[in-house]
């Protein structure tokens, strides 16, 4: 024990006395270990952010959506300043799925109406749905104040509405809404309640569903079909156009996520037998998504660490060419050692615990950075999005197996590499050293 404690302190000693170089030595090793945790974290952060989005969708979530086909658009585009088109789902739809699938927890529908949402003076284009109190519990909705629809509100079309956190901030920049009328066309509505932020803004989820939730206002279903009929009129730089869809989106919610996959595949034979080709209507699957992202999460770390193991290979070969050059440097040290009965042995424990202590230190020292490097743009990520005025969310998320494999590749790495260098100065001819200047 006394004699591998005397080569280790052999070692550190040496390292000491040529203190710049070893910190040079070995830093590629650290910046190869801070590189692969925080590339790793910023990773793991941005992944982990796009499954809370989808998450928020419900895992469980089938959704249908109503679609504008190409061709109608087409004639829109073409057809003069004012048109008309029918499309989407259809209340037979709704009827059908609801028969065929008496096993799902939800089935909930959703129904655009109005053209503008209106209070005083401000305006904005509605993005308002009718739908049923279960909407809430489905898409994963919060109440921040008040309350959200009730089935008296749909068995009674009554006139109240729940607004998202954009459109009351918006609408109420400095008053309360709650208790206050808001206007959807010409129709009065009273506010019951506000939901919290959603989090879908600009992420995963808003692309999913092609809109932000901040910015929906829900109505009972009953009142929207009484007040506003099918018909959605709309007009935009001047032109005039008005779209006849019955039903915009079904949220169907399975009863469990293994049965998910069977309930689409159901669904897409329902859907197919009354909108052939699913041109006017889209089928959304947000645990499938969840699947990719997490494939995705997979493939990332492999990226991600390919490139980091690059820099800690970059290290390991750095630790050999600065070995190698003091074994030239020490070759009468070696002699000398020799010749005073040390073996070929001892030579490279000496040399191998060199190169061992330098990786070693090296990657608690990229571990340190690298966990420091990611604390940091955790902390500064929100005020960057705000001084670049921007949605982008950067995300970290620290992982234990990232700082232990990093630690270990690089502790393995600069072993390896100082290897060769170590038996080249063991195989030094002892008397041949000795006569080195």
């Amino acid at each position: 024990m006394s004699f591998f404690l005397e080569i280790i302190r052999l070692g550190l000693n040496n390292l000491r006395l040529h203190l710049l170089r070893s910190i040079l030595t070995a830093l590629g090793i650290i910046l190869g270990v801070a590189a692969v945790i925080t590339m790793v974290s910023i990773g793991e952060g941005s992944t982990r952010l796009a499954l809370e989005q989808i998450e928020r969708l419900g895992a469980r979530n089938i959704i249908i959506r109503s679609i504008k086909p190409p061709e109608a658009s087409d004639a829109g585009q073409s057809g003069g300043r004012s048109w008309q088109v029918t499309y989407g789902l259809k209340r037979e739809t709704l009827a059908a799925i609801e028969e065929n699938f008496a096993d799902a927890r939800h089935i909930v529908p959703l129904k655009a109406i109005g053209s503008e949402i209106l209070r005083n003076e401000i305006r904005q284009t509605s993005q308002a749905f009718g739908t049923l109190p279960e909407f809430q519990e489905v898409a994963n909705i919060n109440i921040a104040r008040g309350r959200f629809l009730t089935r008296e509100d749909v068995e009674q079309r009554a006139g109240v509405a729940v607004l998202g956190h954009q459109v009351a901030q918006r609408l109420f920049p400095i008053e309360d809404p709650l208790g206050r009328t808001i206007r959807i066309d010409d129709h009065v509505f009273e506010v019951v309640g506000i939901t919290t932020p959603v989090g879908l803004s600009g992420g995963a989820g808003a692309a999913l569903i092609g809109r932000d939730l901040n910015h929906d206002v829900y109505l009972p279903i009953t009142t929207a079909a009484a007040r506003f009929g099918d018909l959605i009129t709309r007009r935009v730089a001047g032109q005039f156009s008005a779209e006849q869809v019955e039903v915009s989106e079904i949220y169907i919610e399975a009863p469990t996520r293994n049965s998910v996959r069977i309930f689409a595949s159901r669904l897409q034979r329902v859907l197919e037998v009354r909108h052939p080709n699913l041109r006017d209507v889209d089928l959304i699957v947000p645990f499938e998504l969840l699947d990719t992202a997490e494939r995705t999460q997979m493939q990332s770390n492999i990226v991600f660490g390919s490139i980091a193991g690059i820099s800690l290979l970059v290290g390991g070969i750095g630790i050999m060419n600065i070995m190698l050059a003091s074994v030239t440097e020490r070759t009468r040290e070696i002699g000398v050692r020799r010749a005073l009965g040390a073996t070929r042995d001892h030579i490279v424990y000496q040399f191998v615990v060199e190169t061992g202590v330098l990786s070693a230190v090296g990657g608690i020292i990229g571990v340190a950075l690298g966990i420091g490097v990611t604390f940091a743009i955790g902390y500064a990520a929100p005020y960057l999005s705000e001084m670049l005025n921007t949605d982008a969310q950067i995300a970290t998320a620290l992982t234990m197996w990232s700082v232990v494999l990093s630690f270990a590749v690089a502790t393995l790495t600069g072993l390896v590499f100082g290897i060769y260098p170590a038996v080249v100065a063991a195989r030094q001819d002892p008397i041949v050293a000795l006569r080195h200047d």
